[in-house]
């Protein structure tokens, strides 16, 4: 049960809120629709309209004085509680069968370190970024939908994290596609649908594509439960042709989810759609799901020393280096906000997808670490972009000169998050990004090896011209900068909510401890390579 709860208990919640909120609406509409005695149909039309502006008025009185309602404190308790059964099954471990699709195929769920790992950080990112949400929705329509499917994607990624086995994780993969559309579609302007649409489509895709090497390995290996260092052997794999291409079509399959070329091209249209805080577990949480799978596949199932030194390490190699370098220059031309923070997760997903492919220790716990950095990092980053847009209204960089007399505290997390994701000691990413260009090095991949510190190095550049010039401007805009419009509209010195401030200020600091004291971490990640790589 202590397995199971973290799953289902979100699950419920969030099925709870959307099926009351329904309720709630059906029951509100057949009241509007049933007239008054006497009431003509021209008075109904008359009396809805003024309802109608009525509501409109009362929402934005609503949303101005950010007043928190019982259901937001319930939608934050039942975030809270989750995180805290995470954390007691992560510390428990255990697992459950859940059922069996045929006499073969078995559902079942079993927390290991990996897993753990994973869900944790989940729990964490998607806590804090619920809190935000709460004030952020109060500007936005549908809150009550947004917190029903913001909770049910959480449970679902949780039964990713501690999925048993292949098929497991493939039944939660697709399910949490299915659950984490709503939040992309959430504003329902065509924008919005054909983004989601794309999401949808490029993770179907990706997913098929995938599903043929779960076909071929399980008529292979039969046994498709993760292991750790992997179930095939030498010989076992020179009896499977097709091993290779099947591993192949799975990598460029679930890379879609990680947003790795050539399958990368939703990521940068659903994120400036989507509310700011479906952007920042998107970026943070859900691209790590496409992680998740390349690390069990790879190093839980087909085994590193089956893959090493062929043809598939190369090419895999060869994408997420592309993929990095080309989402750091596109991240560095694009000059909407939120677009340009997408493609930096483009390229800062395949830095990790960079580490896995080398297949050494190293190199496993620099992809590892960063996953957790990333996470941190960029949601940290998207949560600001929201504060930004709600407290001003401005979504193209080019606006945000200035922003430092606006939202000071803001705008220096939003620093502190930079200079991490840019790599500069003592932040977090310098540690990552330290254990990848060596664990490169160390590769024995020859050219591959040598241009991988190369890349990112040059990626670590772009990604300080397209993050710092923000802040440079923000703090120090120019005698040029008049303010009319900061002075017109009252912004001086208007930072953002305590619900929406909070989480960014945690999330900053976290930045930066964990570059100071990741030796906790560090050792945690290197149980876990020494597992798969004895």
């Amino acid at each position: 049960m202590r397995v199971l709860l973290p799953v289902l208990w979100p699950i419920a919640a969030g099925v709870a809120i959307l099926v009351y909120t329904g309720m709630c609406n059906s029951k509100k509409k057949a009241l509007q629709g049933s007239p008054a005695p006497g009431e003509t149909a021209g008075d109904r039309a008359s009396g809805s309209a003024v309802s109608g502006t009525d509501a409109v008025t009362n929402a934005g009185s609503t949303a101005s004085h950010g007043q928190i309602t019982t259901l937001d404190l319930i939608y934050m308790a039942a975030l809270a509680l989750e995180t805290v059964f995470v954390i007691l099954a992560a510390a428990g471990g255990g697992s459950v069968r859940l059922f069996s699709l045929t006499d073969t195929l078995t559902l079942g769920l079993r927390v290991d370190g990996l897993g753990s790992l994973f869900a944790v950080l989940t729990s964490i990112m998607w806590l804090l970024t619920g809190i935000h949400s709460v004030a952020y929705m109060k500007h936005e329509e549908w809150a009550e939908r947004f917190y029903g499917f913001y909770l049910i994607v959480v449970g679902v990624l949780v039964g990713l994290d501690c999925a048993a086995d292949l098929v497991t994780f493939y039944v939660f993969y697709e399910m949490m596609t299915l659950t984490s559309l709503p939040l992309v579609l959430h504003e329902l302007t065509k924008e919005a649908v054909q983004a989601g649409l794309k999401y949808l489509f490029y993770s179907v895709g990706g997913a098929f594509l995938a599903l043929f090497g779960i076909f071929y390995l399980a008529n292979v290996c039969g046994d498709l439960s993760f292991t750790a260092g992997g179930r095939f052997t030498a010989e076992m794999a020179a009896g499977a042709p097709l091993l290779l291409t099947a591993v192949f079509c799975m990598i460029v399959g679930f890379g879609t989810k990680a947003g790795m070329f050539p399958l990368h091209g939703w990521l940068p249209i659903a994120h400036p759609v989507a509310p700011a805080p479906a952007s920042a577990v998107l970026s943070g949480v859900i691209t790590k799901a496409g992680v998740l799978a390349l690390v069990r596949i790879v190093y839980f199932l087909v085994g590193p020393d089956v893959l090493r030194g062929t043809w598939v390490q190369a090419a895999w190699m060869v994408l997420a280096l592309l993929t990095v370098f080309m989402g750091s220059m596109l991240a560095y031309c694009e000059k909407v906000f939120k677009k340009r923070l997408a493609y930096s997760t483009v390229s800062q997903v395949s830095y990790v997808l960079f580490g896995l492919s080398l297949m050494n220790p190293v190199g496993f716990t620099g992809a590892l670490t960063h996953v957790v950095f990333h996470s941190v990092i960029k949601t940290c980053l998207f949560l600001f972009a929201g504060a930004v847009i709600v407290v001003t209204g401005w979504k193209k960089v080019d606006q945000l000169r200035g922003l430092g007399r606006v939202m000071p505290l803001a705008l220096a997390c939003y620093t502190m998050a930079s200079l991490a994701l840019i790599g500069i000691p003592p932040f977090s990413g310098f540690v990552s990004k330290w254990y990848l260009a060596t664990g490169s090095l160390a590769s024995g991949t020859g050219a591959l090896g040598f241009a991988g510190p190369v890349v990112l190095l040059i990626s670590a550049l772009l990604t300080a011209g397209y993050l710092l010039p923000i802040m440079i401007q923000g703090y120090f805009p120019g005698q040029d900068f008049d303010g009319k419009e900061i002075a017109e509209r009252g912004l001086s010195k208007k930072e953002p909510s305590l619900f929406m401030l909070v989480p960014i200020v945690i999330l900053a600091a976290a930045a930066l401890l964990l570059g100071c004291f990741p030796g906790p971490l560090v050792t945690f990640v290197e149980t876990i390579a020494a597992a798969v790589m004895p």
